[in-house]
């Protein structure tokens, strides 16, 4: 199954005194390469969702989002520090002896002091939260993993499209070869005739000739390789997964190929299928940088 690198997920939950909100988005990249934005309570959940993460996704940039609105009374406590008060109160009983002043402090007085109480937040259980977290998590990871997959089809739909239309450039290519050396064999007679007038011609020289032509105009061995290359991409699309990585190889063969077969061309026709083909090349290994 091809699956794109582009895709996204949505899911809400709530628990009754939480609700968490999970969102996650993909767009292109060479590898896996995870941000996770948690909430400042959740931060010690992101190596298990990033762990969790590599079920659905193994290349893309991808980021995650995660919020959590938390409904309960008890979100924050408040935290009595005694030894801060045991401080204050020391050095204020110094203060009264050294300058012969009552002690007037009351507790009313004394809580008022600065980190005597202090609120804090209440920490969640790390256990219950993974639970909850992961039920939305698992949600918005369904989906992500369900649009790149829709999103896969089409593109390998759009690549088969092109591979057949790159094998027709290739058969024509291939037909028309035999064609250009029987037309310069033709040409180079009516040439040497024409020089020669009522001399005789020498077979052998031509033959000769035509054979040199031939040679270094044949494209054979680079439209085998084309075919097997049109072939194994076809292949690799209809029976592979995380095939994206090969494709873009076998893109960058199927370039050389054709770069060296428009080299080598010496016709008008071949040549303006050889750009056709490198373009048809082209889109392919644009499309191919979307495939995971």
């Amino acid at each position: 199954m091809i699956r794109s690198m582009t895709g996204f997920g949505r899911f809400e939950m709530s628990t009754g005194s939480r609700k968490y909100t999970v969102e996650i988005k993909s767009v292109n990249h060479k590898y896996l390469d995870v941000t996770v934005k948690l909430p400042r309570k959740l931060t010690f959940l992101e190596i298990p969702i990033r762990n969790e993460l590599k079920k659905y996704a193994s290349r893309g940039k991808v980021d995650i989002f995660i919020s959590m609105e938390d409904y309960s009374e008890a979100t924050v406590c408040v935290k009595y520090n005694r030894q801060v008060a045991e401080e204050y109160l020391r050095y204020l009983e110094q203060m009264s002896q050294e300058f012969d002043l009552e002690n007037d402090v009351k507790i009313s007085h004394l809580s008022r002091y600065p980190e005597v109480f202090s609120l804090e937040e209440v920490p969640v259980d790390e256990q219950e939260a993974w639970q909850d977290l992961l039920q939305a998590f698992t949600g918005a990871a369904q989906q992500f993993a369900a649009s790149r997959t829709v999103e896969g089809e089409h593109l390998k739909a759009d690549l088969l499209d092109k591979l057949d239309k790159m094998e027709e450039h290739v058969d024509f290519i291939e037909e028309r070869s035999p064609q250009i050396i029987e037309e310069y064999r033709e040409k180079l007679r009516r040439k040497v005739e024409d020089a020669l007038q009522d001399a005789n011609m020498d077979e052998n020289r031509l033959l000769t000739e035509v054979a040199i032509f031939a040679d270094r105009t044949c494209v054979d061995e680079e439209l085998v390789r084309l075919r097997s290359h049109i072939h194994t991409a076809r292949e690799s699309l209809e029976s592979g997964t995380n095939v994206g990585r090969s494709l873009d190889f076998i893109a960058q063969e199927m370039n050389r190929e054709a770069n060296t077969t428009l080299s080598k061309s010496s016709d008008l026709e071949i040549t303006n299928r050889a750009i056709l083909l490198k373009t048809e090349i082209e889109k392919v290994r644009e499309q191919i940088q979307n495939i995971e």
